[in-house]
């Protein structure tokens, strides 16, 4: 049985197509005769070859079957009407692959093969090749990709191996296939401007100068005095001893050096990240602190690599102040105890009002008020900057000014100092009237991997249960992370945009390796921001003299640290984050729109009396509700209107996008307005200006719509409709679906209406 093959339109048998033939050019005795047997009949469709629309082709040579484009004849087999010489269709085959393996692909080839014959489709300007004889043995494909040539069982043939081989060449030119592909990948991302931007240091690098160099000096020096009281106090925050917040406030300022893009975030241990890390350590030891350190900056680059960045926008401002608000108040709670010179369990906002009214009769005295003595020393510095000297433009009143600025700036360590000291004169004299810090670790921490397991008692931990006792924190943490350093970016960007991506991997990086130095979580710290920008800083070399300088504390000055009173680091966390409390924007919002005020409360409460992060979690619950109520419920406006020909009609207007949510809704509001104030005759014009989307739901409701409408003989129109959305509603093929583009086209449509219903 012959088989025929339809050529634009000709129906070829499988005798008359040749590879000689057709690359030569030579006539054909019988090339347009059809065949007569039609039961068994492929057809073969070229699309996207211009060349081969006006070649032709020669036919000959019984049950061999190729397809080239014109193009490559000449190229390939060198054949014209003097050369009576016949390749063999293998070694032509063999030849036609060697040719074409590395050529670029620029024209589509579809071989649309029926009766269980092979299909081809490719976009390359290559070669589809059918060999009937190949057939039997199942290796009758021949595909075409970007590298050029893949086909199945004929490379094994042509090379003068068996069939099982086949499939080798396959995988091995699909091998070759996807090397090119990551190959071209990593050199279009290894690019001079991409590498600036991920690794920020090699841009602005070169062009450092000494100003800037003594710029960051000063600025670096400024926030190491500030941070290393901090990072003390914080470690008692998260229920750590203090060297963890020591170490975690150096290594995290020398690797944003590298990859940070904010020059004024100085990445170190903060209030949130420490109350965080102390309701989810559940007293089981630092060991899960540096863990959790770990495992957050390991969540933060995923999301950078990931380009997550868009889930912080799902952070609503409302639930942003909800959960700061909260947290400074937990925090500053946890700090009261210490101002009192008390000493019991407990982290939680309630347990801790608990347990200070049953242990209020233990008040240290002179530790309550070095406590409130700090406290006011404190808020009364911080506004010493603001303190106007005059006459302006001295030489004496800017001296003035800046040394009232430092000691505003350098306040924290100052007040740290003068209460160490005071303790050991104490000391000396035979009397400790406050409690003190204690030993301090002396030295740098060891380098090395967080630690996957722990022995807390008589129990060993393993990573899985370690992670499990972290639980939420691990997806939390990094989140609120980004949060906080990236809203630090944006008060210092100056109107620049913010490369979210790089602020994440940044960060992500300072975690992972400060977790080899026993840190718990670190962020950006908006007071130390403030601080660093205050003081000049022009890049974020900053940091290295912070680091620097938090170095050469822990090893030489910890044995001081010993006569710190704890009243007088207490005080210096409550000065910090009662700012935090931002009740005053209650008003805005009141102003503006109170629905805000729910899931800020919300977050505040939850917060407060449950969890930290479960508030969160419950804040941005009730914004997304919000949300999904609004895009289930859109605004429908509907009035009466006249057209410029004199029709009346009913102009409905959805002030959003058709999602399966609130198609059921326009629908029922489409309705009943057409019925009661459309008196169920008076056409209906739906104003689509609005509508940027709609989905397979919304479709299937408005061809409901519009049949219901065409059930009580009432016309239903849709105006401004955007085409991407006209082929939507089209794609469910609803009957009497009528739209129009243009105000005159409308008016043609109701005349025309009109006219109908004045007929009938």
């Amino acid at each position: 049985m012959s088989k025929s093959y339809k050529m634009k339109n000709e129906l070829r048998s499988d005798s008359e197509v040749t590879l000689t033939n057709y690359m030569t050019g030579s006539g054909g005795a019988d090339d347009t005769s059809p065949a007569d047997d039609t039961s068994s009949t492929s057809t073969l469709d070229v699309i996207g070859l211009t060349n081969l629309a006006n070649s032709d082709l020669n036919l000959s040579n019984k049950n061999k079957k190729v397809l080239v484009p014109n193009n490559t004849t000449n190229a390939l087999f060198n054949n014209n009407n003097n050369n009576n010489h016949t390749h063999h269709p293998l070694h032509q085959l063999h030849h036609l692959h060697h040719h074409h393996l590395h050529r670029p692909c620029d024209r589509a080839v579809s071989w649309n093969a029926v009766n269980g014959h092979s299909a081809l489709s490719s976009s390359c300007d290559s070669i589809a090749v059918a060999l009937p004889e190949l057939e039997k043995s199942g290796t009758d494909e021949a595909r075409c990709s970007r590298r050029g040539l893949h086909h199945s069982g004929v490379g094994a043939v042509a090379g003068g191996g068996d069939g099982s081989n086949a499939g080798g060449g396959d995988d091995g030119s699909g091998s070759r296939s996807a090397v090119h592909w990551v190959a071209k990948r990593a050199r279009r991302g290894c690019t001079r401007k991409l590498l600036h931007k991920r690794v920020p240091i090699l841009s602005w690098l070169p062009q450092y100068t000494s100003r800037a160099a003594i710029s960051d000096m000063v600025a670096g020096v400024t926030v190491g005095l500030t941070v290393i009281p901090q990072a003390i106090a914080y470690a008692n925050v998260a229920g750590l001893p203090p060297r963890y917040g020591l170490y975690s406030a150096f290594m995290a300022c020398f690797v944003y050096t590298i990859f940070g893009s904010c020059k004024d975030s100085p990445v170190g241990p903060t209030a949130i990240a420490a109350i965080l890390t102390r309701e989810n350590l559940h007293d089981l030891g630092p060991e899960f602190a540096v863990l959790l350190c770990f495992l957050s900056g390991c969540v933060e680059l995923v999301m950078g690599i990931l380009q997550l960045g868009f889930l912080i926008d799902f952070i609503s401002g409302p639930v942003s102040v909800g959960f700061t608000s909260a947290a400074a108040i937990i925090i500053a709670t946890t700090q009261i105890k210490d101002v009192l010179g008390l000493s019991f369990p407990g982290s939680k906002f309630l347990d801790v009002w608990e347990q200070l009214f049953e242990h209020i009769s233990e008040t240290r005295l002179w530790d309550t008020l070095l406590g409130f003595i700090c406290m006011a020393i404190l808020l009364l510095l911080r506004k010493a900057k603001d303190i106007p000297v005059g006459p302006e433009g001295t030489k004496i009143q800017k001296a003035v000014s800046q040394f009232l600025w430092f000691i505003s700036t350098a306040r924290n360590i100052l007040v740290v100092v003068v209460c160490a000291v005071m303790a050991y004169l104490f000391e000396v004299h035979g009397s400790q009237p406050f409690v003190l810090t204690g030993v301090v670790k002396p030295g740098l921490p060891p380098f090395h991997p967080p630690p996957f397991s722990a022995q807390v008692g008589n129990h060993t931990y393993n990573f899985l249960e370690m992670v499990s006792n972290l639980g939420s924190a691990t997806f939390v943490v990094p989140l609120l992370a980004i949060l906080e350093n990236i809203a630090l970016a944006k008060v210092f960007a100056e109107g620049k945009a913010i490369d979210a991506t790089q602020e994440m991997l940044s960060i992500g990086m300072c975690n992972i390796l400060s977790s080899f130095v026993s840190s718990m979580p670190v962020s950006g710290a908006l007071s130390r921001g403030a601080v660093n920008h205050a003081s000049g800083v022009e890049t974020t070399f900053g940091g290295v003299y912070t680091g620097i300088l938090v170095i050469l504390s822990l090893q030489f000055f910890t044995p001081y640290f010993y006569y710190i009173p704890k009243t007088s680091l207490a005080a210096v966390i409550i000065a910090a984050v009662v700012f935090m409390v931002e009740f005053h924007v209650v008003k805005p919002m009141w102003r503006t729109k109170k629905l805000d005020l729910i899931p800020a409360f919300a977050t505040f409460l939850s917060c407060l009396f449950i969890r930290l992060e479960l508030g969160i979690v419950i804040g941005i619950g009730i914004n997304v509700l919000f949300l999904l109520y609004a895009s289930a419920r859109p605004s429908v406006r509907v009035e009466k209107a006249l057209s410029s020909s004199g029709c009346e009609y009913l102009l409905i207007t959805p002030d959003r996008s058709l999602v399966f949510p609130s198609v059921e809704y326009v629908r029922n509001v489409v309705s009943k307005a057409g019925m009661k104030q459309g008196s169920s005759y008076v056409p209906v014009v739906i104003d689509s200006r609005h509508i940027q989307g709609a989905d397979f739901t919304a479709a299937k409701g408005i061809k409901s719509l519009i049949e219901d409408f065409v059930k009580r003989n009432q016309p239903i129109l849709f105006y401004n409709l955007k085409p991407s959305i006209v082929e939507i509603f089209q794609g469910v093929q609803p009957k009497d679906f009528k739209y129009c583009r243009n105000e005159s086209e409308l008016n043609e449509l109701l005349r025309g209406k009109q006219r109908r219903a004045t007929v009938a």
